[in-house]
């Protein structure tokens, strides 16, 4: 499967709110197991309702929380600013306006701890159990300008290149939430940009994926087997979904 196709056929459906192809499979299904891993309630039914009607129907009178509703929707934006800003260069600027896309509205943005839409100011751990030192609050800014400019260095991007950059970028873990939701939409910007089938981590893969987050620095193959098997589930429904051409008359 061409990934140039992949990604044109995104951009192209985004443009023209085309429905029920890989533009709708991948906004709905990106933010549904993206936003799962970090503990959103609603369902992968629901989650597709919201994106097609902008409404959905609560079942057996279950309460729904406003943040994961609102963290849903945002979740939709965020992957149409970045089909947006495809081919840009990767940036500081760039990854500030994904958090700030993503939490806007919710309940995080009223406490100032969470500076949704800038660097944390609060440290934080990753995980409860053995947890993961993160870049400290003054850190962040620099360790993220090193980062960036080992990245941009690279002759030619690989998958590898992209889940090291995904690695380093949770250590840090830059903001006050949203890392993981961020740090997971950049390897697809980054995928569709160096021509790298994009995949989609899902939330039933969970423990193999934070397995592997955990235990990189000792065995990347882990982390590089997993995403590699979900880069195959998503260009198995690629092939399927992309299989036609379209004549378009003079």
């Amino acid at each position: 499967m061409e990934v140039n196709r992949i990604k044109q056929e995104l951009i192209m459906q985004k443009n023209s709110k085309f429905k029920g192809n890989i533009y709708h499979y991948s906004q709905v299904n990106f933010a549904y197991n993206s936003n799962k891993i970090e503990g959103n309630h609603l369902t992968e039914d629901e989650t597709e309702e919201i994106f097609s009607t902008n409404s959905f129907i609560p079942k057996n009178g279950v309460v729904v929380k406003f943040d994961d509703l609102v963290e849903m929707k945002n979740h939709f934006k965020l992957f149409d600013y970045t089909l947006s800003i495809i081919d840009e260069e990767l940036s500081k600027e760039i990854m500030l306006k994904m958090n700030l896309i993503l939490k806007k509205g919710t309940s995080d943005e009223e406490d100032p701890r969470y500076n949704v839409g800038g660097f944390k100011i609060v440290p934080n751990k990753i995980g409860l159990i053995n947890e993961i030192d993160t870049t400290s609050p003054i850190d962040v800014s620099h360790d993220l300008d090193v980062l960036l400019e080992n990245y941009r260095h690279l002759k030619k991007v690989t998958i590898e290149d992209i889940i090291e950059f995904h690695y380093r970028f949770e250590l840090i873990h830059p903001f006050g939430d949203g890392n993981g939701r961020v740090g997971r939409t950049i390897m697809f910007k980054e995928c569709l940009k160096n021509n790298i089938m994009p995949f989609i981590i899902l939330d039933r893969d969970k423990a193999y994926y934070m397995r592997g987050l955990k235990n990189y620095k000792t065995d990347k193959m882990f982390l590089i087997d997993t995403i590699k098997h979900e880069q195959d589930l998503y260009e198995s429904v690629a092939q399927e979904l992309l299989d036609f051409k379209v004549d378009v008359e003079n």
